[in-house]
């Protein structure tokens, strides 16, 4: 087999690879990870290492009993943050650039763009981006939570060609494997459904990681979503990354999407959190579909939530059907105030000097959900 045609991937490793033990930094299952990327690298492959493990790493520091409040939790990840920075490094004869980043830097879009441009800019001086939630300074607001799905917003934001995603079993199985001994794995996906939702389960069990295969099911749908092929491997055994590098399946593959979403519809979808709701009558939904201009105040009876110009909103039906995510034009506080006038012709005259409540260039479908 011959090494696969990717020009730029990017590869999740957790917790449990990092600081198995929560007794620091261990080597011992990075040394094939490093292996790995530094075959890329010389094969032409641009690498983005997406690594979790600060809080794990750091854990050894603290009193036991301390490791459930929050401030130290926060404490742990910035001590941990440096020693995994570290260990990586020494793993490499080549310069790396840590990148930390909170979900506040991805849904925004003009600090989204920003992101791209220093991962951009990194690999274009063949310096190896390792990127890892801020977990110091984050909070529930700002976070991602998991670094499965941070790992897909970046590759996203990366244009990369694949998203690998290390886990502690082989791939996706239809039931667990540590617990059903006739659970088979699924070698191909080729679309996420619930029923690929439902295989997953739930949360990790070990205590080392924040997330489990649900998670890695909705980072490889984002990722898909946006034309990238997707892998779950077995992180923990070197065969995987050389299946990879032969041109092997060594776990479960995810198939693109044949006609991936547009790049701004996919952020809106994925990556923009709704900061707020507009309410819209129920047979208001085909118009919307057509001509987002066509959402004026008249079809609004509710606004829900605080958001600005510019913040991310979610358009649903009054019966709970979700919309669209868009781009708002209107401050809520605004919005508001027209909604509830009692004259349509000034909310007209208002919105045809202002212009459209959503943007129609920001805007993304969620009516099959």
């Amino acid at each position: 087999m011959s090494f696969p045609n990717w020009e730029r991937v990017v590869i999740k490793v957790g917790s449990a690879l990092i600081a198995p033990n929560k007794q620091g930094c261990s080597s011992h299952y990075l040394l094939s990870i490093a292996q790995f990327i530094v075959r890329c690298r010389a094969n032409g492959t641009q690498v983005v290492l997406v690594s979790s493990g600060s809080v794990a790493a750091g854990a050894h520091l603290f009193d036991e009993e301390e490791k459930t409040n929050i401030a130290v939790k926060k404490a742990m990840a910035a001590a941990g943050q440096t020693e995994m920075m570290s260990t990586w490094d020494r793993l490499f004869d080549f310069p790396s650039a840590q990148i930390l980043l909170t979900h506040a830097d991805l849904r925004d879009r003009e600090r989204y763009v920003s992101v791209r441009e220093t991962i951009d800019t990194l690999l274009d001086h063949e310096i190896l981006p390792i990127i890892n939630e801020n977990d110091t300074v984050t909070t529930d607001k700002l976070k991602v939570g998991d670094n499965d799905n941070l790992s897909a917003m970046v590759a996203s934001a990366a244009e990369a060609d694949a998203l690998i995603i290390c886990s502690d079993i082989d791939g996706l199985y239809n039931k667990n494997p540590h617990e059903h001994d006739d659970a088979e794995m699924l070698k191909e996906v080729n679309s996420i459904d619930e029923s690929i939702y439902a295989m997953a389960g739930g949360a990790a069990a070990d205590g080392v990681g924040t997330g489990g295969m649900r998670t890695k099911i909705e980072a490889a749908e984002k990722a898909i979503s946006h034309g990238i092929d997707t892998y779950i491997i077995n992180g923990f055994t070197e065969l995987s990354f050389n299946m990879l590098l032969d041109g092997k399946n060594p776990g479960t593959h995810f198939q693109p999407y044949d006609k991936p979403m547009q790049e701004n519809v996919h952020w809106m979808r994925h990556t923009s959190n709704a900061q707020g709701e507009v309410i819209v009558e129920s047979d208001f939904a085909a118009s919307l579909e057509n001509d987002a201009e066509q959402l004026t105040s008249s079809e609004i009876i509710g606004v829900r939530g605080e958001f600005s110009v510019g913040d991310t909103i979610l358009v649903r039906k009054d019966d709970g059907t979700k919309l669209v995510k868009a781009k708002s034009n209107y401050s809520s506080c605004l919005l508001n105030f027209i909604a509830k006038q009692d004259s349509e012709e000034f909310a007209t005259e208002f919105e045809e000097k202002t212009g459209p409540i959503i943007s129609e260039q920001h805007i993304a479908n969620l009516e099959k959900e």
